[in-house]
């Protein structure tokens, strides 16, 4: 994928996240993008406490990977790459 699709697809989640933000910031945690791979899973960073929240893998599949999918189709998984039991 050229750098301009990577931006707009970015651009997208990002869009599909602010939906999500609000509840994980309501128990002091979020959640950013760190990249977008050519074969299309996003890599996502928790941030604040749901780095360390025994929630955050159901967080993942029933919250962020469905609200990124319903507005991406193009995108075949959400992924961390921090969180409990993973370096940082």
């Amino acid at each position: 994928m050229s750098s301009e699709e990577k931006i707009e697809i970015i651009s997208k989640i990002d869009r599909a996240l602010d939906e999500i933000r609000p509840h994980l910031k309501v128990d002091g945690g979020d959640v950013e993008v760190v990249d977008v791979t050519d074969d299309y899973i996003v890599k996502v960073k928790w941030l604040g406490n749901c780095v360390v929240c025994s929630m955050s893998t159901m967080t993942m599949k029933a919250g962020i990977e469905q609200a990124v999918l319903q507005k991406i189709p193009t995108i075949k998984a959400v992924e961390a790459v921090n969180g409990i039991g993973i370096d940082a």
